[in-house]
């Protein structure tokens, strides 16, 4: 009786935090219809702190701070909510306009074949879509691999033996693309500069060679951490080091 009462105080209580999640989520949303930004994000950053993640919410953060012309921020955003919803087209569009407004344009290292194909694939569907289709994949290679052992035709044997090959390969493909977007989903690899302007250092060090300049709004990939500072690489390939407060995470 104890652990059912339990159970049940628990449910009524995410039953009432989640109702109390839509109604501030409402409140953000009529400030933000009204003009009423910086209140907006007040709201939405409550909603935050309760713990809450969604594209939804990251993207309205995105569009409230771009209202605001914090640039940086709304890009931030953009991005939270582009890796919970790869492929929502209203949040690409958004995240294109305010990446066209930074003042780095910086051109990306030229991706091969095979990593483009993988990453095509990568972004079709979000982590637990990919873990489904992984389910159904490994089940239907359960059945291919039954009738090989069960059926006594050979024509039905050969057959199951390649659909199950073919399943298998899809399971295992489609397996590493759900553990992939996972991880993904709960690291913190990229960033965005905060800071209007920053020379990227060669070394964790304030007296080091300066190797080039970024601005914000500029997008990061955060490839190591030593006391207070972050090596970094931008899309061009170039690597160099800034201080931690110089950037946000994604």
């Amino acid at each position: 009786m104890a652990v059912l009462f339990l159970l049940m105080l628990f449910a009524r209580l995410t039953a009432t935090a989640r109702q109390d999640e839509q109604a501030l989520m409402q409140l953000a949303n009529k400030a933000y219809n009204e003009g009423l930004y910086d209140s907006a994000l007040v709201v939405y950053s409550q909603i935050v702190a309760t713990g809450m993640e969604s594209a939804a919410l990251y993207y309205n953060m995105g569009n409230a701070y771009y209202k605001n012309n914090d640039l940086p921020s709304a890009i931030l955003f953009y991005e939270k909510a582009k890796k919970l919803a790869p492929n929502d087209e209203d949040i690409a569009y958004n995240l294109g306009i305010a990446n066209s407004m930074i003042v780095d344009k910086i051109e990306k290292v030229p991706v091969l074949f095979y990593k483009h194909w993988w990453n095509y694939f990568y972004n079709l569907f979000d982590a637990n879509t990919w873990t489904v289709v992984s389910l159904v994949c490994w089940i239907v290679l359960l059945f291919f691999i039954g009738v090989f052992v069960l059926s006594k035709s050979r024509a039905s044997r050969k057959l199951s033996f390649y659909l199950a090959l073919l399943f298998l390969l899809l399971s295992i493909g489609t397996f590493g693309l759900a553990s992939q977007k996972y991880y993904f989903s709960k690291e913190h690899k990229e960033a965005i500069i905060f800071t209007p302007t920053i020379t990227v250092k060669s070394s964790p060090t304030l007296n080091s060679v300066d190797l080039f300049v970024i601005h914000e709004g500029t997008k990061v990939k955060v490839l190591d951490k030593v006391q207070g500072w972050l090596k970094i690489k931008i899309p061009d390939g170039s690597v160099g080091w800034v201080p931690v407060d110089a950037l946000r995470t994604i």
